[in-house]
């Protein structure tokens, strides 16, 4: 059977919808739909109908180049109010050969589940930490080892059900089933995931449209997220507020005509553009692109800050990645503020080499790593 699956992130700006196939252990793209999000408000539904017609031409865009209707996938939810939880939960094995398998790792993931999640929580993931087995050897993964116990120390993340469910309802409605949720924030992880970091503290930061989002994994694991209410949505009010313009006349300036650091500015280079009173104006890159070194820089202290406030712990990496993130010249901003030796990450899939699909991509690998991981395939399209 094909591993082929459908990854969906919904974002306050745009919306990507992806289909992806993992052949021996790598990721090729096969359809790929990003299309304008409406009728979302910080990854809250704030209109079910404007939603529905962003979501059917996202679909249908998709469903036109693989030929064949989508009715599963997996979503990115949004971390707003994210809680974790660590927990444990174990399984018996009375078969005769007393081998671990998948299941029995699945049946101690649901163990350490049990009563532990409140009414107005959704549980979004489990993730395995360690097993213990026969209550003395400490493993990361029993399968093939003979047990009569196998406990499971998990990490529960959880999100409020009033964030999730109208995302899920109307998906539903469109006769599209969700078998899997996560966090943005692991899933950036799981897309520029090296085996150096597996074992290491690693921070993400995603800048997003409206929010950036800042997470720590610890040893594959997300321990914890938080929301900054910032992001490129600032840059194009900056520059709006400053040359009179409207809001999307100044997201077209950033996005094609300013970099991200006034260095790599030219002075020289003029733009024309019409104000909001129809006034034709002249403006060189040099003077904008100040506008958005400056906010970037703020984003990224702001995030430093908050990696700070979520772990006490060594952090060995950093990943930085969504769509602003792709604008000439923001690795020299991220140096100012983190240091010489980091590195911006960069979406190498191809037809989808941009940092605003990280999420949805890397969903793909952690979804298909989990079930692998359970001994189960992962395919969401028959």
């Amino acid at each position: 059977m094909k591993q082929i699956i459908t990854s969906l992130d919904i974002g306050t700006n745009s919306i990507k919808l992806i289909v992806g196939e993992i052949y021996r252990e790598k990721l090729f793209v096969l359809a790929v739909s990003k299309v304008n999000s409406k009728g979302i408000k910080k990854g809250i539904v704030v209109n079910d109908e404007e939603v529905i017609l962003s979501l059917k031409e996202a679909f249908k865009e998709v469903e036109s180049v693989i030929g064949t209707k989508i009715n599963r996938v997996i979503l990115c939810v949004p971390s707003y109010f994210a809680s974790f939880v660590k927990s444990e939960g174990y399984t018996t094995i009375s078969r005769d050969d007393a081998v671990v398998t998948g299941e029995d790792i699945t049946r101690s993931l649901q163990a350490s589940v049990y009563n532990r999640v409140s009414p107005n929580l959704e549980l979004v993931s489990v993730s395995p930490m360690y097993f213990i087995i026969n209550e003395k050897e400490v493993v990361s993964d029993p399968k093939g080892m003979e047990a009569f116990k196998v406990s499971a120390n998990t990490m529960l993340a959880m999100a409020p059900k009033k964030s999730i469910y109208p995302l899920i309802a109307i998906l539903e409605n469109l006769g599209v089933k969700v078998v899997d949720l996560s966090f943005g924030g692991i899933c950036d992880y799981y897309e520029f995931r090296t085996d150096k970091m597996k074992d290491k503290n690693v921070a993400v930061i995603n800048i997003g449209h409206a929010k950036t989002e800042v997470s720590i994994i610890k040893e594959d694991t997300l321990i914890n997220t938080e929301v900054l209410d910032i992001g490129g949505r600032n840059i194009d009010r900056d520059i709006s507020y400053i040359y009179d313009l409207k809001l999307e006349d100044s997201k077209k300036i950033k996005e094609t005509f300013a970099v991200a650091h006034k260095e790599k500015s030219s002075m020289n280079d003029i733009c024309e553009v019409l104000t909001k009173s129809e006034e034709n104006i002249k403006i060189n890159q040099y003077e904008v692109s100040d506008i958005v070194h400056s906010r970037l820089r703020e984003i990224l202290e702001l995030s430093k800050k908050q990696i700070n406030l979520l772990t006490k712990e060594e952090i060995s990496y950093i990943i930085v990645t969504g769509g602003i993130t792709e604008i000439d010249g923001f690795n020299l901003v991220f140096k100012e503020v983190f240091g010489k030796d980091m590195v911006v990450s960069k979406v190498s899939e191809l037809g989808v080499r941009n940092n605003s699909f990280s999420s949805a991509l890397g969903f793909i690998k952690l979804y298909n790593a989990k079930l692998k991981f359970r001994e189960k395939l992962a395919s969401t399209v028959s």
